[in-house]
């Protein structure tokens, strides 16, 4: 008996062997794997876009019911005691939260009509947007981007308080030449990836540090370093050696952009912006195309990060530059100058003087 267990075992498992070699079962298996999570997805979407819209309702109602009956915001202390009381399990009907719905109503007053952005956002996002976005035109871009992205909420915030859409909604200010030396669907992209100024706020170096220092502080805090360069950046490299006629030169740092499909190269000047940077870079550019670059990549693009430019310089320097090259400052973290953090008592002086009030007080 236990012998003819043993056999229906191996059986089965020979078939189960066998159907995991078939090719046929594992694309069946592969499709309904896939069918499955847009399933799980669709129907989380769904319950988000029901709650979302249930809130707007909400707040609406509120908007209606006190201005109707002159009700204060005692009437919201005792709806919500209510309808906890009602039903204990349900959460998000605190009075704060009744406040938030109110304020969503009043922020988007034609909610219904068409679909926006907003509709797809999670409660968090949209609270979020509404307490540190004011202007409506900034709070449907913050939206789209998030939703194009996939933001969470932690770096929706973040990309608020670095005034992302600043730095990146107005393409005519940005300074490239990528128009002249790129397809335009290509152009418009590097544009996008291109912010001015990028915050480094990541990094604790002082403003006089040398570029080295820039970069190896960059890599450290590689994942904040692509949070700021946006979606689609895969890292490559720091000081990528180039062999070329027997010499030797080294990148700052390389990326691959991945909606691009080309290589981009970033260039650090702890300096202003100088016209020959763009001609060391383009050099940089046409070697990684000849040596690095593959059968279906794009033309590579340079990104030359400086500590401060001159608009005029820069759009001369890049005039007759035949490659495609972004100029753009970046921002260090605003650390204590030195003279000031001397000034100022150490941890051993402050405990000093606290004991010393202590005493004198006993």
């Amino acid at each position: 008996m236990h012998m003819n267990s043993l056999k229906m075992k191996k059986k089965l498992l020979n078939k189960s062997e066998t159907l995991y070699l078939d090719s046929r079962y594992k694309a069946f298996l592969t499709d309904v794997k896939k069918r499955l999570k847009t399933t799980q997805l669709r129907a989380a979407l769904a319950v988000n876009k029901e709650l979302i819209g249930f809130y707007w309702q909400l707040g609406r109602e509120i908007i209606d019911k006190q201005k109707m009956f002159k009700w204060g915001d005692q009437f919201l202390t005792q709806f919500s005691n209510d309808l906890r009381k009602a039903v204990p399990e349900l959460q998000g009907f605190s009075v704060t939260n009744l406040k938030r719905m109110r304020l969503f109503a009043q922020a988007y007053p034609d909610f219904e009509i068409g679909a926006q952005a907003v509709h797809q956002l999670p409660w968090g996002h949209i609270v979020l947007l509404l307490h540190k976005v004011k202007s409506g035109s900034m709070r449907v871009w913050y939206s789209e981007e998030t939703i194009k992205n996939g933001w969470s909420r932690s770096v929706l915030e973040m990309q608020i308080e670095s005034e992302l859409y600043k730095r990146q909604a107005k393409k005519d200010k940005k300074l490239t030449n990528f128009t002249k030396h790129l397809p335009k669907a290509e152009s418009d992209l590097a544009h996008d990836i291109l912010k001015d100024p990028y915050h480094f706020d990541f990094l604790t170096i002082q403003g006089k540090a040398h570029e080295r220092a820039i970069e190896e502080g960059l890599i450290a805090h590689m994942r904040d370093f692509l949070l700021e360069l946006g979606q689609g950046f895969a890292f490559v490299g720091s000081q990528v050696p180039l062999m070329i006629d027997d010499q030797e030169f080294f990148i700052d740092l390389l990326f691959y952009h991945l909606n691009l499909r080309a290589f981009v190269v970033c260039e650090l000047k702890a300096s202003k912006f100088k016209p020959e940077h763009t001609g060391q870079l383009s050099f940089y550019l046409s070697a990684v195309d000849d040596l690095l670059r593959k059968e279906g990549d794009n033309q590579t693009i340079g990104i030359l990060l400086c500590q401060s430019k001159s608009k005029v310089v820069a759009e001369y320097a890049l005039r007759n530059i035949n490659a495609p090259i972004g100029v753009s400052e970046y921002k260090l973290s605003k650390s204590l100058p030195k003279e000031l953090k001397t000034s100022l008592p150490t941890v051993e002086e402050l405990e000093a003087e606290l004991n010393e009030i202590i005493e004198k007080k006993k």
